[in-house]
């Protein structure tokens, strides 16, 4: 069963985009099929996979507004085994005339429709702002990823952040849930790092992802060279840590189909 994860967070600078290209290239590595879909203007994790976002022939913008297909969309990532659905700034274009449309929310939802059975996981890179670019995104997801940093106005962001996906839960997507809260640029070495970490886990307790995302040099490379860490560096402690992010999660989803098939 295919799984549908928005990854978002208003705040930006806090890993969203990076999470989405290394995880989708870690969950590939795992010969799990994966769709990431870029929803972000500027673009980066389409860039960041190795895919020029000024010469895409078409782009999320044409999907959302009906003008192309997603299948007609989406590009093989030049390395990593994934499949991309590039966005650049003519989301900003979408964002606009989808205000003036009726249903506007349901619009990535039901472009997805029929492609979703192709894929085992579907990432969606969200802008760092709750637009309706990021509506979208969490209308057509079954959950949540949540990456933060481990400082104090991460946790102000995170509340307004679960308000919004409880509003999305009761009005067009009751199916929706927080997936988990990754922990990202994490340095052992501040303070306030831990004690935002402690405060996470004593707050959502299993909601947060044993997985801590380090800050290494090799990660923060590795868009220069349009590639995710594990092929830029795969013995990089980024690089394992996505890996063991993904382990996690499929886990998790393994976890879930044994109660699926209980009830």
């Amino acid at each position: 069963m295919t799984r549908i994860i928005a990854v978002a967070n208003q705040k930006g600078g806090v890993g969203k985009t990076t999470t989405c290209v290394n995880l989708a290239a870690s969950l590939a590595a795992t010969q799990r099929r994966v769709l990431l879909v870029d929803m972000d203007p500027q673009g980066n994790a389409t860039m960041g996979c190795g895919i020029d976002k000024r010469e895409v022939e078409r782009s999320a913008c044409d999907v959302l507004l009906g003008e192309a297909t997603a299948a007609d969309t989406i590009v093989s990532a030049p390395e990593g085994g994934f499949a991309v659905l590039p966005g650049n700034e003519e989301l900003t274009l979408a964002e606009v005339k989808l205000l003036q449309e009726i249903g506007r929310e349901m619009k990535l939802r039901k472009a997805l429709a029929p492609v979703v059975g192709l894929y085992d996981f579907i990432l969606i890179d969200c802008p760092p702002s709750i637009n309706m670019l990021t509506v979208n995104a969490l209308t057509a997801a079954d959950g949540v990823l949540i990456p933060m940093q481990c400082e104090y106005y991460a946790l102000e962001g995170l509340s307004a952040l679960l308000d919004t996906v409880t509003q999305v839960r009761d009005s067009v997507n009751p199916q929706l849930e927080v997936y988990g809260i990754l922990r990202t640029m994490f340095d052992p070495r501040v303070n306030l790092s831990s004690e935002v970490s402690m405060q996470l886990l004593d707050h959502f307790d299993r909601k947060v992802f044993r997985t801590v995302i380090p800050r290494n040099i090799r990660l923060a490379e590795a868009p220069s060279f349009g590639r995710p860490v594990l092929l830029h560096d795969r013995s990089s402690r980024g690089a394992i840590a996505y890996l063991a992010l993904a382990g996690e999660i499929l886990r998790l989803e393994d976890a879930r189909e044994q109660r699926l098939r209980v009830v």
